[in-house]
């Protein structure tokens, strides 16, 4: 994404929890070629303290007037909120970053409205690593994807899965299974935790194919993901241990993912796909 001499491409973030904080500071610290424009969320009141300690502070707008004030908007929201950021950006032909990735399987024809107006969404890589592996090996064929997740008590907790099956994991004392199925499924029991299982499935054969194993762990303090794929072209496994952030749902590694994928935009060298 090139701008002209001495333009910078203006930037807007929906939703201030730990992500978007996180990226908004980012920002106002200087990241090559951006600068952060606009931002909402559902309080703004509570976060004007450190907005009016930004060197620059950013305007505070509606949801729906984010895309009007900037060419790149960030979706840093609650799920059900993926529509309304989304839509407006890329039928203005603008890219929408998308971290609650799941609600894209409920909303898929986002992705046709952005190819119509010229409009582009992008998925960070957020609290995964492989994505380029993935990508790269469904250019071929890919014959199965397997994904473990485990996760602290604290992390899951009013899971709609867990309310709809009254599973009862507070009081448990050691690692317990509870959910197995696809990634779509995943998706719809887990909102606000299994994006990752998404993006896999998005990045490789899709999310009726791609199972998912959850894990309540009393144990744990990280938030842990296994994939093994079997390809054609190569047979791959991945770990990774992420770090809550202050929000138990969310690893600190996502929002750091997001600034990262904002840096490459300008970046005179990319390194991955």
């Amino acid at each position: 994404m090139r701008n002209s001499a001495g333009t910078r491409t203006k930037v807007a973030i929906a939703g201030l929890g730990a992500i978007g904080t996180t990226v908004a500071k980012a920002l106002d610290a200087g990241i090559d070629g951006l600068e952060l424009a606009a931002v909402s969320a559902a309080n703004i009141e509570k976060h004007k303290p450190w907005l009016d300690r930004l060197h620059k502070a950013p305007a505070t707008l509606p949801i729906e007037a984010l895309a009007d004030a900037a060419d790149i908007v960030i979706e840093c929201a609650p799920s059900k909120l993926v529509r309304s950021i989304v839509a407006p950006a890329v039928s203005r032909g603008k890219m929408a970053i998308v971290l609650s990735v799941g609600a894209l399987l409920a909303n898929e024809d986002l992705i046709a409205l952005a190819k119509t107006h010229g409009g582009q969404i992008v998925v960070p890589t957020g609290a995964l690593i492989g994505l380029d592996a993935m990508t790269a090996a469904a250019v071929g064929t890919i014959h199965s994807v397997r994904m473990v997740t485990r996760k602290p008590v604290a992390g899951l907790l009013g899971a709609p899965h867990l309310v709809e099956h009254k599973i009862d994991i507070e009081g448990i004392t050691k690692p317990l299974k509870i959910f197995e199925g696809s990634a779509r499924e995943a998706a719809k029991g887990f909102p606000a935790n299994l994006n990752v299982a998404v993006a896999l499935s998005l990045a490789g054969i899709g999310p009726d194919r791609t199972t998912v194993e959850i894990w309540a762990d009393p144990a744990l303090t990280r938030n842990t993901h296994r994939i093994e794929v079997d390809a054609d072209s190569a047979r791959f496994s991945m770990g990774i241990e992420n770090i809550p952030s202050e929000n138990p749902k969310t690893g600190r590694i996502t929002a750091l993912s997001v600034i990262a994928c904002l840096r490459k935009l300008h970046a005179p060298l990319r390194i991955g796909t």
